[in-house]
């Protein structure tokens, strides 16, 4: 059971989250730009075009263009825009480029999303204690257990690899990826619609307004200036026990 909690304002909780958002972004594009030069993913995307330029050259068509423009061609410039396509997807070199560009997308995703959220929202908050990544911080915003007991290192290493990394974060960007590259289709929406879904539930419907990653971690988000964190569970028994001899005494018997 919670102790006198003291729930954080959505706006605080919003602006922490943009806050946060804003830096998150800025050095995930830092780290995936350096794993890019470091993997030569602009070479594989360069050769790729040079396939592309190469069949489009031979067959006389562009195969650029969208659904639209496709299906307003004449019979026989569809057939050489799918005898062009065939070619481009019979050539080894263009399915081994193909195939590295998407294993590197994502190798290159998951590795910059990772240093962003373990740097910022696990080792971050760690330094700051009770949780406060720098948003939090600044916007009066912690983190503790659902017991009032400030939330411990394995806790936060859930909530930030499992709940935000994870769940809310990677299986998304996963999905809109397979998506981008036609790998997936009408499932990976549904996906990502539940996910959504069961976010905004759970925000609604939990008496603390926690999120996926609250309620993996077993942890609330309060008002730093007027919550009690106890720095263990020894702590916030003894204080309840004062509490409740401080109310005996005042009884009137």
């Amino acid at each position: 059971m919670i102790y006198d909690l003291q729930k954080a304002s959505m706006w605080k909780r919003i602006s922490a989250w943009l806050f946060d958002m804003i830096l998150l972004v800025i050095l995930v594009v830092g780290v995936a730009c350096l794993l890019s030069m470091a993997l030569g993913y602009d070479g594989y995307v360069q050769r790729m075009n040079d396939c592309y330029t190469r069949v489009e050259e031979q067959y006389g068509v562009d195969l650029g263009i969208s659904q639209e423009e496709f299906e307003k061609m004449s019979e026989e410039e569809a057939r050489k825009y799918q005898e062009a396509y065939d070619a481009l997807n019979a050539d080894p070199e263009a399915v081994y480029v193909f195939n590295m560009i998407i294993r590197l997308t994502l190798v290159i995703a998951s590795l910059s999303m990772l240093s962003g959220f373990l740097i910022l929202e696990f080792v971050v908050p760690l330094l700051f204690k009770n949780g406060q990544t720098l948003g939090k911080k600044i916007f009066g915003v912690a983190v503790m257990r659902t017991d009032g007991v400030k939330v411990s290192v394995l806790q936060m290493f859930v909530r930030t690899f499992l709940g935000k990394y994870t769940i809310e974060t990677m299986i998304p960007v996963l999905i809109l990826t397979m998506i981008f590259f036609g790998t997936i289709g009408v499932v990976g929406i549904a996906i990502l619609g539940l996910i959504l879904l069961l976010q905004v539930i759970m925000m609604i419907a939990t008496s603390t307004n926690s999120a996926i990653h609250d309620m993996l971690a077993g942890t609330v988000t309060v008002d730093y200036a007027s919550q009690m964190i106890f720095d263990s569970a020894d702590a916030m028994i003894e204080y309840k026990k004062q509490v409740h001899a401080q109310m005996a005494s005042r009884q009137d018997y």
